[in-house]
């Protein structure tokens, strides 16, 4: 053929071993494409002479752009025959440095995903909190070397015992919507240790993860060696992570952030902030071994995040957790928003896949709002994220627009939610009687189950029998399994608590979690009732919820 190469295009005299960089199985298809079609008379042998020139560019084509050939001289041969020119040949060029780019980003990603893993790992080395002596000290010292990036932004703070993550990721999507960059702090996470440091709404980047451990791990070991040095901790694991995110929200850099605490308030890591408004979900009991017995002792620990002339949202409480809100505002001269006095939902409805809000704030009322979420409690979490965020906002009403695009955007992960239909899984994290109550009556609302499977497991410091007694109404069999790590309570210990609580007829025990979910399911599919109207219930601990929610993503894949 004219214009052809006759390395590429096999004449006679050319030996295949002699053809550069054109793979050996492509070969019969391009020299039967150089074939002239003798099938058909004069006008049918020009159509196929068309048809094998267009077969033939075609093959070019593919050759040259998904670099089949290797040989520059042929490559550039080869480009030089095809009618589309230079344009068509800069445009190839083009498509294969993208190529080249989106692999080599592709690498580095993954070289980072190891990096990420390496330095979790280090970082879980440290002590957890409840084993060292409370101090905010070492967490100050860092900020200080550091240059204090807790004060490069404005934030909000929360605590509570119930609620606080739900609240903390609907402050974060309604400051979005309103055209804030914005930092988020959350913890423990599910599935990845990026979570715990949320960026304009998403997990940091791995890069962003790396290099914001790689800013501030000098100077941690050297706090960590003056610690030691005069008989003291390292830094623990929390207050690590706490330094870390202050100094990616500072590096971003963020407009505004919202805070949440790890375990009570006082002495948490993230007490170091001075933050405008402080948020108090409701106080129940929970960490007692390290926040006390009482209400009372637990209302005093999270109180101590209210900060002198703040703003305090405070969700609906007890009595005597009121009273020591209330108390420690007055000492500092804070000022108190309180659930039921200055806002309250004052209607919802329950929808398809969330529900419609109304809520009052002590600037407006804002009209069926959507709430992606579901739960009485998620109702109240929402009103209280829209009164701290005009608080922050200088107490001004927000735009229901920004309030719709805000809310109808904020996920919470782990709480409420359905991973499978058919049977219907839910997983919530609810780990204490109070968290369990409002699960029972949010499955209830929103789920018509006649049959409910539950699957449990729970830390050796929480509440098991309080938790099963709040679930024991509304589940018909229970499948108990143990969870890795050393504070989770074994199977025999949650096997004599269960029994306690169902009796020992509607309890087994699985080997895994895989082995739990068949279990469950099995049992579910057994009902004669529509599928529909049997359900898995995962509950008990943030670890579980996160080991379910990695092996649906598994098996996905």
């Amino acid at each position: 053929m004219s214009g052809g190469h006759p390395a590429f295009f096999g004449d006679d005299h050319t030996n295949d071993d002699d053809r550069p960089g054109v793979p050996s199985d492509l070969l019969p298809y391009l020299e039967a494409a150089d074939l002239p079609d003798d099938e058909d008379g004069a006008e049918g042998g020009v159509d196929a002479e068309e048809a094998a020139e267009d077969e033939r560019l075609a093959a070019l084509r593919a050759l040259v752009a998904h670099d089949m050939v290797t040989d520059p001289e042929l490559l550039a041969e080869l480009q030089g025959a095809l009618p589309e020119g230079e344009e068509w040949v800069e445009d190839i060029e083009a498509d294969r440095a993208e190529r080249e780019q989106a692999l080599a980003g592709a690498a580095d990603e993954a070289a980072l995903a190891v990096e990420v893993d390496r330095i979790y790992r280090d970082i879980l080395t440290r002590a957890p909190e409840h084993r060292i002596q409370p101090s905010l000290q070492r967490v100050r010292a860092v900020l200080d070397i550091l240059g204090d990036p807790q004060d490069a932004f404005p934030s909000i703070h929360v605590t509570g015992t119930n609620g606080k993550t739900s609240t903390t990721r609907m402050i974060d999507a309604l400051m979005g919507a309103c055209g804030l960059r914005t930092g988020r702090f959350t913890s423990p996470h599910l599935s990845d240790v990026r979570e715990r440091i949320g960026v304009e709404g998403e997990p940091i980047s791995r890069a962003g993860f790396v290099a914001a451990w790689h800013d501030v791990a000098p100077y941690i070991d050297m706090v960590d060696a003056s610690s030691v040095e005069g008989g003291g901790p390292r830094l623990s694991f929390f207050e690590v992570f706490t330094v870390m995110a202050l100094a990616a929200f500072a590096d971003h850099p963020v407009d505004a952030a919202v805070i949440e605490v790890g375990m009570g308030g006082l002495w948490d890591a993230t007490n170091v902030i001075d933050a405008g408004v402080s948020v108090i979900m409701p106080v129940a009991k929970d960490h007692e071994k390290w926040l006390g017995a009482s209400l009372r002792e637990i209302a005093t620990e999270k109180a101590g995040i209210i900060k002198a002339g703040q703003i305090v949202v405070v969700a609906a409480q007890e009595d005597e957790v009121l009273e020591v809100i209330e108390e420690r505002a007055r000492e500092v001269d804070a000022v108190v928003r309180l659930e039921g006095r200055d806002w309250q939902v004052l209607e919802r409805q329950v929808g398809v896949g969330g529900q419609l809000v109304t809520v009052r704030t002590p600037s407006a009322v804002y009209e069926d709002v959507f709430v992606p979420l579901l739960g009485a409690h998620q109702a109240h979490n929402a009103a209280a994220a829209l009164v701290a965020v005009e608080s922050f906002l200088g107490g001004r009403t927000l735009d229901p627009t920004l309030v719709e695009q805000g809310m109808v955007s904020a996920t919470s992960p782990g709480r409420l939610q359905v991973v499978r239909s058919s049977p219907t899984i839910v997983v919530d994290a609810a780990h204490n009687p109070a968290g369990a109550r409002a699960l029972a009556d949010a499955v209830e609302e929103s789920f018509d189950f006649r049959h409910v499977v539950g699957i449990y497991s729970a830390m050796g410091d929480k509440d098991v029998e309080g938790v099963l007694a709040e679930m024991e109404p509304h589940i018909e069999h229970l499948v108990l399994v143990e969870m890795p790590g050393e504070r989770a309570m074994d199977l025999e210990d949650l096997h004599r608590i269960a029994e306690d609580v169902f009796g020992p007829d509607r309890v087994q025990g699985a080997g895994d979690l895989v082995e739990a979910v068949d279990t469950a399911v099995t049992c579910a599919e057994a009902a004669t009732d529509p599928a529909d109207r049997a359900g898995v219930l995962v509950f008990g601990s943030v670890l579980l919820a996160g080991a379910l929610l990695d092996m649906v993503q598994a098996r996905r894949r």
